[in-house]
């Protein structure tokens, strides 16, 4: 087929319509709708933008026992996350199938599987088709994210083809976890996508040392978040935009080549959709030199063994 080597993504750097699960979907679809009129294969959204990172914690003392505050927005949160069971993800789906583009979306899910109260940040991949891949629980919420989200499993370490590339994903500070990555590595990954709740401080150095280190494209898509996107009516609004800063996520997403150099540097200024097209014959290039798990590995020295079960508290034998 013809320039199945090139591939044109959408990055997708936008705030949320803060806890508001169904105007933020809303949100998305214009972003989709917008990138397939540029005609984007792969469009990806930041960690959690659906429905929002939970910067309250650092904000009203979330750490503190039992506070009502926290315990009242956590309530908040956990009725407005998505259960892909439920089919919160429909119409995604449905604008991937569509537009026949791939989506790689940064959720805060609400899995049946786990009992259907507790929450995770999940990276969710929809393939051209419109059908629903994997999803990637994190493996560890990171410092005051543990008040709010449950840790994940591995069952989302997974690949997935797009046109000549093998593309995967991590959130957030999972990529600074050297086994995950070589998980996705393993699996023969060229491009890698990091999800992130915003700010260039997480995006400058991690991006393109990932692709040095595993000679693939990286993409890293960040949200914004500023003090006037909280929306009026959020529980306990005063007491957030007490401390809140006038910006809480500045973006920095960013595209670095498989040599590690920028393709699109850490972008501050663009509230929207990112574009840049890559070309695959890049990846092969830079193998040449430096191939992790390929000749310049050493399994029989050193092996990764992993799980993918998808954990679950009971096990039924009916």
């Amino acid at each position: 087929m013809k320039n199945e080597h090139l591939l044109k993504v959408a990055l997708a750097q936008i705030a949320p319509v803060w806890l508001d699960k169904q105007a933020t979907l809303y949100k998305m679809y214009a972003q989709i709708e917008e990138a397939a009129k540029e005609k984007a294969e792969l469009i990806v959204f930041g960690e959690g933008l659906l429905p929002g990172y939970p910067f309250w914690l650092a904000l009203t003392d979330g750490a503190a026992w039992n506070k009502t505050v926290v315990k009242e927005l956590h309530a908040h949160y956990v009725r407005n996350s998505v259960t892909i069971e439920d089919g919160d993800l429909d119409a995604v789906c449905a604008l991937a199938k569509k537009h026949h583009m791939a989506m790689y979306l940064g959720i805060i899910e609400r899995p049946l599987d786990r009992g259907g109260h507790s929450i995770y940040a999940s990276l969710v991949y929809i393939n051209q088709q419109g059908e629903v891949q994997s999803v990637h629980r994190k493996l560890q919420p990171t410092y005051d994210e543990r008040l709010t989200w449950a840790p994940g499993d591995g069952n989302g370490l997974k690949v997935h083809p797009l046109k000549q590339f093998t593309v995967g994903g991590l959130n957030c500070w999972e990529n600074w976890m050297p086994l995950p990555r070589a998980a996705l590595y393993g699996q023969g990954e060229n491009l890698h996508v990091a999800v992130w709740p915003g700010s260039d401080h997480n995006t400058k150095d991690i991006t393109r040392f990932i692709a040095r280190e595993s000679r693939s494209f990286v993409i890293s898509v960040s949200s914004l978040m500023r003090k006037s996107d909280f929306p009026k009516n959020t529980p306990h609004i005063d007491e957030i935009l007490e401390k809140s800063p006038q910006v809480l996520a500045n973006g920095g997403s960013c595209i670095a080549g498989p040599d590690g150099e920028w393709l699109v540097a850490p972008d501050m200024k663009t509230d929207g959709n990112i574009y840049h097209t890559i070309d695959f014959n890049r990846v092969y290039e830079e193998r040449q030199n430096f191939d992790a798990v390929g000749h310049y590995s050493r399994p029989d020295v050193t092996q990764l063994h992993v799980n993918r079960e998808r954990q679950s508290t009971v096990k039924f034998e009916d």
